[in-house]
């Protein structure tokens, strides 16, 4: 049986997509200037240059936009599952893990994004639910990476991976924020962070 050819989208279809990622472009940098309840949605669709019907085309409203710059969140993880996926020894694997992500979220615009939409999970269920699946999706690929460690004797043996995941997720995030807030950058925290978590998990 013959494989059907890829089919190519078209001009309309892409014109379509451009337009739908100008309007979450736009979203996006308006939650980061005045935050989500501030932002209304003829804000959005001014900064996106196109008219309020327009993006109800594409949109049914604020909290749909908010759904889908979630499950875009999904995509910036995709560096650190392939990070989390290299046959290296764990802990080097764990090592480099921690200096990527931590880097990664000590931005304000991440931050800032982030509490937005976590915020907002507690708040809507479907957010919620793209939310914790994002984390969680990331927090299986990082207890792999933990089992791993203990197998090969350089993590604790009474560790639980998942909640060990879920902790130096969470510690990450905190270190992120602080870093943020106190205007500290990530290079000067991050011997303290790894330190810390190191000295937790290592076999003694």
């Amino acid at each position: 049986m013959t494989e059907e050819p890829e089919r190519t989208a078209t001009t309309r279809e892409k014109a379509t997509a451009a337009r739908r990622a100008k309007i979450l472009d736009a979203a996006i940098m308006c939650f980061l200037e005045t935050g989500y309840h501030q932002t209304g949605v003829r804000d959005i669709a001014k900064r996106a240059g196109v008219s309020l019907g327009n993006l109800y085309n594409h949109f049914a409203g604020k909290h749909d936009v908010l759904v889908e710059i979630a499950a875009l969140e999904r995509a910036e993880l995709d560096p650190f599952l392939k990070l989390l996926a290299e046959p290296s020894p764990a802990l080097d694997v764990l090592d480099k893990f921690v200096t990527a992500y931590a880097t990664y979220l000590a931005t304000p615009e991440n931050i800032i994004l982030t509490i937005e939409i976590s915020s907002e999970a507690i708040r809507k269920p479907d957010i919620g639910d793209q939310f914790l699946a994002n984390r969680n999706h990331l927090a299986t690929a990082l207890a792999s990476v933990i089992e791993r460690g203990v197998a090969e004797g350089g993590l604790r043996t009474d560790l639980d991976p998942n909640e060990a995941s879920l902790m130096i997720i969470e510690l990450i995030d905190g270190s992120a924020y602080r870093s943020v807030l106190g205007e500290v950058p990530m290079r000067k925290m991050l011997s303290g962070l790894k330190g810390f978590i190191f000295a937790a998990m290592r076999s003694r």
